[in-house]
């Protein structure tokens, strides 16, 4: 309850701060994205003090690289700017196990088919106040501080269809973290760069995410986008671990305003 409080004030802080901004330097638009990642993950689920395995999802458990839609929409004015995005993620699997695993407390035997899953859906807050700004000065070029709240809402799972039995972990986890990013203007109008970084580290979890893209705009009001986006993720909670990379490249639309 207190993380969900601290979110509710920050955010309206940073809506405060908006809202002070001249409406003369006002944007608002919406980012469609695609997302090309690999992937690796390692999970363990424990039960009960019933300790489980640490398993491969793709050694192990044959969950293949997927590709992603990814949503965002966002406004600014002057040096502050926010937006939310929501992006789902969704791995699953199918292999007959070469080896024994210990799950959520349930045993799979060697020989056994099993479907297996991580999906979890992100939902980013974030915003942004930039303390360098020279958009008036050549082609441009900012630099700002990143306050963002990621939430994940995820499960991960796996059954042996033939004996009818499976097991499943849920989790939902606030995750707040801080960065810096930055915008370069190439052609002025015409060619941008954009990059960031945030990220947070505490006892055995960390949460860090990097993305940079350039971006073409053919007419005013329409971005073209390509780029690269990693995260990594650790989480050691309760009776959950799971140590994640994805990483790789993107191509999008922004329509702005």
């Amino acid at each position: 309850m207190k993380q969900v409080q601290g979110t509710a004030v920050f955010f309206v802080l940073a809506l405060l701060l908006f809202l002070a901004t001249p409406v003369g330097a006002f944007e608002i638009g919406a980012r469609g994205l695609y997302w090309f990642p690999t992937f690796k993950a390692d999970i363990r689920a424990d039960d009960e003090g019933k300790k489980g395995d640490d398993i491969n999802l793709k050694d192990t458990l044959g969950v293949e690289n997927q590709s992603f839609p990814s949503f965002e929409v966002f406004m600014g004015g002057g040096n502050h700017h926010l937006n939310i995005a929501y992006t789902p993620i969704d791995y699953s699997g199918s292999t007959q196990l070469t080896q024994k695993i210990v799950f959520n407390g349930r045993t799979y035997a060697a020989g056994t088919r099993v479907d297996s899953g991580l999906k979890f859906k992100m939902v980013d807050l974030e915003y942004r106040y930039n303390f360098l700004d020279t958009e008036n000065i050549l082609a441009g070029f900012s630099l700002g501080l990143i306050g963002q709240i990621k939430y994940l809402d995820g499960e991960a799972m796996i059954s042996a269809p033939e004996s009818k039995t499976g097991s499943e972990v849920k989790f939902r986890v606030p995750v707040p973290m801080v960065g810096l990013g930055t915008h370069i203007g190439i052609l002025h109008d015409l060619l941008e760069v954009r990059a960031k970084v945030t990220g947070i580290a505490y006892s055995d979890n960390h949460y860090y995410e990097a993305l940079a893209d350039i971006s073409f705009t053919p007419f005013p009001f329409l971005d073209i986008h390509a780029g690269y986006k990693a995260m990594q993720l650790k989480i050691d909670h309760s009776d959950l671990f799971l140590d994640s990379q994805i990483a790789g490249p993107f191509v999008g639309l922004t329509v702005k305003y």
